[in-house]
């Protein structure tokens, strides 16, 4: 089986559909001899903030030295980049290979796992094999019954913060959804909790104490002296006396990076060696795309994952923070299952002009039904048949009115964009 075949077969029928339990990602991992119990994992949940989080943190141990697996999703360009270790996606090759492998073992289920549950079945035996010595793990959808959490022993959980999403599947409280979140503490095992209301924090906090689990609240007051532009950000962080750098961009991603801060002093006290040198070059090498991602400047055109309204929430503070008064076109394709009328009040007020498509996805709300609901909320709205057609009219706008171009809405038109922007940009070019 070659990477292709691995990712059509990953996609194949036989494993559509989500349905939650750990029952049949045990009874795979069991049969396959169990090779998450040989990985030191950091387990990682939360509503927003987690992919960047673990791409600073899984950085930082890379620069110590250490082989380090990462497992994220979505993917934003290559399948591959669900599972890589020290920054390098999974081979094809070795996809295809161990595809093959755990395939058989699924085959042999007379339930048939689902195709998240086969995925992280790869990522175990890959990272198994390949004998990395720590793997950050994100879970893909809540955390109690997400297939992540077959992990029965982490070295350490964290739950970067907790919001309103996919309240469907989750709960429609605060409350509901920290408990969902909750799920990946495990009994004596330290716990790292960026953000919440009070609710979510009480629900973390009293499941951290029945399990004896040490508790570690990340405290944001500690950060000073912040800086930010498109190129990045720095800031101090407790009684550090040298500013921290980031390369990703956004305020947010200040408090993702102090969130690192306090979980490395976490790895630090159960003995993982992270000297302070090594610290800051994986910070200031970590990379995360589609997250306020500067793609062009001149004008400056941004594409930012915000999916959710508090992501939306983030992104207008980012816009506020670069832009001042000078308002963005805003080019957006939603998810038809988020709460995005809450995330098209968010934004109007401070946009000039929307363009609206549907992205290439069976859960996409419909263009014009996303353009009428911006001209509800009193912004123009205009919706397009297909990619190319939107960036190449939001860009002409953004270049009459000299002003910046922001994608946003979901991860999964970034490819699409990327690739649209590309053909636009050089044909407006030449």
């Amino acid at each position: 089986m070659n990477g292709r075949e691995a990712v059509e077969y990953i996609h194949s029928t036989s494993w559509l559909g989500s349905r939650p339990g750990l029952e049949r990602i045990s009874e795979l991992c069991s049969l396959m001899g169990n090779p998450q119990d040989r990985l030191r994992v950091i387990h990682v949940a939360g509503t927003n903030g987690k992919g960047s989080f673990c791409s600073m943190l899984s950085s930082v141990l890379t620069a110590c030295g250490y082989k380090t697996g990462l497992f994220t999703s979505p993917y934003v360009v290559s399948f591959n980049e669900r599972i890589s270790i020290d920054g390098k996606d999974i081979p094809d090759d070795k996809l295809g290979e161990v595809t093959e492998a755990v395939g058989k073992y699924a085959e042999s289920m007379k339930d048939h796992p689902t195709e998240f549950e086969l995925l992280t079945a790869v990522a175990f035996d890959y990272f198994a094999r390949e004998e990395c010595d720590f793997v950050v793990m994100e879970a893909g959808l809540g955390g109690r019954l997400d297939s992540t959490n077959v992990i029965s022993k982490p070295i350490m959980s964290v739950i970067t913060g907790v919001a309103l999403d996919h309240t469907e599947y989750l709960g429609d409280t605060m409350e509901k959804i920290a408990r969902e979140k909750a799920g990946i503490i495990k009994s004596g095992v330290p716990v790292v909790f960026g953000e919440g209301d009070c609710s979510a924090r009480r629900v973390i906090r009293e499941k951290a104490d029945n399990l004896g689990s040490p508790l570690t609240e990340a405290d944001y007051s500690l950060i000073s002296d912040e800086e930010s532009s498109l190129a990045g950000s720095s800031f101090k962080f407790g009684g550090a006396a040298e500013a921290y750098k980031i390369s990703l961009v956004g305020k947010y991603q200040i408090k993702n990076a102090a969130l690192v801060l306090s979980a490395v002093g976490v790895l630090r006290k159960i003995g993982v060696k992270i000297p302070e040198s090594s610290l800051r070059v994986g910070l200031a090498a970590a990379r995360w795309r589609a997250r306020f991602e500067l793609l062009s400047k001149n004008p400056d055109v941004i594409y930012d994952g915000a999916h959710n309204p508090q992501g939306i929430d983030a992104a207008v503070r980012n816009i506020k923070h670069f832009f001042g008064e000078t308002r963005p076109i805003i080019l957006t394709g939603v998810m038809a299952d988020k709460d995005h009328e809450a995330m098209t009040r968010a934004l109007a007020p401070h946009v000039r002009l929307v363009h609206t498509v549907k992205p290439d996805n069976p859960r996409a709300m419909d263009a014009s039904a996303l353009a009428a609901e911006f001209e509800k909320a009193g912004v123009r709205a205009v919706s397009h048949g297909n990619m190319i057609e939107a960036v190449r009219a939001a860009l002409n706008d953004a270049e009459r009115e000299s002003c910046p171009l922001i994608a946003l809405g979901t991860l999964y038109m970034y490819a699409d964009f990327v690739r649209a922007f590309g053909e636009v940009h050089v044909n407006n070019h030449v």
